[in-house]
């Protein structure tokens, strides 16, 4: 089969930064299903490991965990889908990802994808809503909030992918009031589409913009960005014995201003329950079940705002590099040629 994956870790400018390989059609283990794969989403999980993963000794590493595509082939304990089947998913990191005409992966973290979708909005949804929803439901558990008290969330960097997501389910399935921070009009109008009450600018002091919205201080705070940078001002922001849940890689995380408020913090990646085999892993399957039926009521809008035809080394190239620039709005997809 095609696939597109790399010998070396490389900035993506380099002629080897990614390339088109031959590989095997992948082998399935009992819980498996292979997936012809018709569009992938790259986020910036793909890029860290594209410049600092690591590579199988003599193969090529291949990325993507974010996808949409059609049933193939089913493993001997696979029972939720048959061939035939469409379905959406964003996989498990350890393993071989959708960069690829045909990937294995558990049954238990796939979804059946939504009916009002092509294949191309359809990618730009799995990792970000499993993210968004583990974070806000399995790490804040917010829907366990006191309803008689009012409750307000702030999102750092809620225009990216998982803010896009976060913000609609905060809407739709809580009671919160939601404020998303963003600094560039554009970004600020993406926001408030996609769910946010308000919008504040993360570049100024954040405690006066939400004393001018009436807000004194919020309950949880979804670090989706830049969290070591912002530390001071989120425990300023925070409810004593307010919740901190984080998504990002800051180096030097100094926690030490949250115990005056005995600040929890969470930490939130959606590739623990496949990595580790939890036994909550089909979770995953019933959360993106259940994100496909928002959708196809119209509750949830996908956040494709990129899209790259050509499921190849060239189109891939092309979309790690929109990622890379750090401004994207939503989500770059890449779509396979045959898709429909």
């Amino acid at each position: 089969m095609k696939a597109i994956g790399f010998f070396q870790n490389l900035p993506i400018d380099a002629p080897q930064a990614l390339q088109d390989v031959e590989l095997p059609t992948p082998t399935l283990r009992d819980h498996d299903i292979l997936v012809e794969v018709k569009a992938v989403s790259v986020n910036p999980v793909d890029t860290k490991v594209r410049k600092n993963g690591d590579i199988p000794e003599g193969q090529p590493r291949i990325l993507g965990w974010d996808a949409s595509g059609i049933v193939r082939a089913t493993g001997p304990l696979a029972t939720r889908f048959k061939p035939g089947d469409r379905v959406w998913y964003a996989g498990d990191i350890t393993r071989p990802g959708s960069n690829a005409e045909l990937q294995a992966v558990d049954e238990r973290i796939v979804g059946p994808m939504p009916t009002t979708l092509g294949f191309a909005e359809a990618a730009s949804l799995p990792l970000t809503s499993i993210t968004a929803w583990e974070l806000l439901f399995d790490r804040l558990r917010v829907h366990e909030a006191d309803p008689t008290e009012s409750r307000a969330i702030l999102v750092v960097g809620a225009a990216g992918g998982v803010g896009s997501i976060l913000t609609q389910l905060a809407r739709r399935l809580t009671g919160l009031t939601i404020i998303g921070t963003a600094s560039r009009p554009n970004t600020r109008d993406w926001v408030l589409a996609h769910g946010a009450h308000h919008v504040i600018d993360h570049h100024q002091p954040w405690k006066a913009q939400l004393e001018a919205l009436g807000i004194k201080e919020v309950a949880y705070v979804a670090g989706l960005n830049n969290s070591a940078e912002y530390v001071k001002q989120i425990a300023d922001v925070l409810v004593p014995e307010g919740q901190f849940a984080l998504i990002d890689d800051p180096v030097g995380l100094d926690i030490g201003p949250f115990k005056a408020k005995s600040i929890s913090i969470h930490w939130e990646l959606m590739y623990t329950r496949p990595i580790f085999n939890t036994k909550t892993i089909a979770r995953q399957h019933a959360l993106l079940r259940r994100v496909a039926e928002l959708v196809d009521q119209g509750d949830i809008a996908h956040t494709l705002t990129q899209r790259v035809d050509g499921l190849n080394a060239e189109g891939l190239i092309k979309a790690h590099k929109l990622v890379e620039a750090g401004s994207m709005m939503g989500k770059v997809v890449v779509v396979a040629d045959d898709a429909n």
